[in-house]
């Protein structure tokens, strides 16, 4: 008897895809992992700003999420079919800044289109049409996924059943577009950006900076402290050091293009933008919204995600305390897989916290 498991990587293309900014592309192309029950109930799966669709991956090289995803595990491949893209914009496969453009044969580099967070939902859901997918049982996403997450919510709710958003808000904050701000002039300023026409494969300083910059709002003080306890090696502090090789990392795997397009489009994050306000919004919105906040989360209040999901019929919120902050959404499975779970599965969950610090 054929098994009904199964594990795929591979890539859908788009032939024609209409940007909110009026732009049309054509032949976009979007890789993906497909993973699991063949025959269960899809969940799809939508990455952060630096990460990739390869969410389970294999027991040689494992994916990002693969504590949460897997046989038996709290989103359990064994009963459900789990699909991710990496994002429109991205480096890893799908159409972004480092992909030729067919009309002029060249790199789009910097002159890579504009985009939103609806554009990377769209383009989502026009290849899921193309993998004859033609109900999701649910979304789960964190930071950048969870802002595609929420825009799942309210673009196509009769395509979907429940919205899982993790440690993201409803409008990214000025504090927000502030640290987005500091990284793209890092690295627009950088010498050898030149204005986006760099070598490609490139490793630009001003991409390292950026990246040093996001991982200080990533994790908390506390966490900080615990760590590195201002130890020195060398003369240098240890956090030093830790900041310098994240951002050397990933310089080396990251394109500078495709990291600014995307912060770009992390700004334009704004659910009730051209629709009346978040508030409005949050009265019609008709799926099940799951949402989960973590403690010293330093961008994404988790009293922001609270107060918007409690205004949403079917709005359940959770909040977690970690020391891990906003990456807590990346780690400490044991702390909030349950709740995933148990509303997957349909079943109560108890609240782990009933207030917000």
């Amino acid at each position: 008897m054929e098994s009904s498991y199964s594990y795929e990587v591979s890539s859908i293309t788009i032939p024609s895809l209409t940007l909110e900014s009026g732009i049309t592309m054509k032949n976009v192309n979007l890789a993906y992992e497909r993973t699991g029950n063949k025959e269960g109930p899809v969940i799809l799966v939508c990455h952060a700003l630096t990460g990739t669709h390869i969410v389970t991956g294999t027991r040689e090289d494992r994916g990002w999420w693969d504590g949460l995803i897997g046989p038996g595990s709290y989103i359990d491949t064994d009963s459900f079919n789990v699909i991710a893209f990496n994002v429109l914009g991205g480096c890893e496969g799908s159409t972004g800044p480092t992909s030729l453009n067919a009309e002029s044969g060249e790199r789009y580099g910097s002159d890579f289109p504009h985009i939103t967070i609806r554009d990377m939902v769209q383009a989502q859901f026009e290849a899921l049409k193309r993998l004859s997918v033609d109900h999701i049982e649910a979304v789960i996403g964190g930071s950048l996924g969870g802002m595609q997450a929420l825009e799942w919510g309210v673009l196509y709710p009769s395509y979907i059943k429940k919205v899982f958003a993790l440690a993201v808000s409803p409008a990214l904050n000025d504090y927000g577009i502030a640290f987005n701000h500091i990284g793209i002039t890092a690295i627009e300023g950088d010498p050898d950006f030149h204005d986006g026409h760099y070598p490609h494969g490139a490793s630009l300083k001003g991409l390292e900076i950026a990246r040093m910059v996001g991982m200080v709002t990533y994790r908390t003080q506390e966490l900080f402290d615990q760590r590195f306890k201002r130890e020195k090696t060398n003369e240098q502090f240890n956090i030093q050091s830790y900041l310098d090789y994240q951002g050397k990392k990933l310089g080396k795997r990251f394109d500078p293009n495709s990291y600014l397009t995307l912060l770009k489009a992390m700004n334009t994050h704004d659910i009730g933008r051209e629709r009346g306000g978040v508030e409005k919004v949050a009265e019609s919105y008709q799926c099940e919204l799951i949402s989960i906040g973590y403690e010293g989360d330093l961008i994404y209040s988790p009293q922001y995600l609270k107060d918007f999901t409690n205004q949403i019929q079917l709005g359940e919120h959770y909040f977690i305390p970690t020391s891990f902050g906003h990456d807590g959404f990346l780690v400490e499975f044991e702390k909030w897989g349950g709740i995933i779970s148990s509303h997957l599965n349909n079943h109560k969950v108890q609240k782990v916290v009933t207030g917000i610090k």
